[in-house]
């Protein structure tokens, strides 16, 4: 199995985002991965700066992101864009955190898709050299409804968990395939 890393990339009190990343992680963990997520409203960043040293959070954060085989980025959307709390966090990290690892962009929108943050986190994920998910997942409109209520309820709605489920595995099957296994997992 696998160790992933989420990093919910909303400053929001029970953000969608956050919410979906929370569903994903449930899901995965329910498969037998060891899923990590990172939520930037609870362990915050200072604004990144080449000058400064990076603080307990954010060493934090490079650390889960080495040691993990693949990647999930969610975001809400902001004027047709990613969070600033997620693009700060992402200026942490490098290629060395990326690189050939698999990577899953979820994003939540108010308008009726996020596709706009979504292919900017796919060129971001590029430019880091991790391998874009062929899937992502937008949760826009009526469909944020459901991810603004009790994670119970989630099941309930099929046609967006239905997609959710189709995307994850899609994602889990290229990170599968990607996954170079640690030598302190070998023995």
């Amino acid at each position: 199995m696998m160790k992933i890393t989420i990093i919910a990339g909303s400053n929001r009190k029970d953000a969608t985002s956050t919410r979906a990343a929370e569903y994903a992680a449930g899901r995965l963990t329910r498969q037998g991965h060891t899923v990590q997520l990172f939520d930037l409203y609870k362990q915050p960043l200072p604004m990144y700066s080449p000058d400064a040293g990076a603080d307990d959070s954010a060493v934090k954060l490079q650390r889960a992101m080495q040691e993990a085989d693949a990647v999930i980025l969610t975001t809400p959307e902001y004027h047709g864009s990613i969070s600033g709390a997620l693009k700060n966090a992402l200026d942490y990290l490098g290629q060395s955190h990326f690189s050939g690892k698999a990577v899953l962009s979820i994003s939540s929108a108010g308008g009726p898709i996020g596709v706009s943050s979504l292919q900017q986190l796919q060129a971001i994920v590029r430019n880091l050299h991790g391998i874009n998910s062929p899937e992502w997942i937008s949760i826009g409109g009526a469909q944020r409804s459901l991810f603004e209520q009790k994670p119970a309820d989630y099941e309930h709605n099929s046609g967006i968990t239905d997609r959710i489920h189709r995307a994850l595995d899609v994602f889990s099957e290229l990170a599968s395939r990607l996954t170079v296994p640690h030598p302190a997992r070998t023995s």
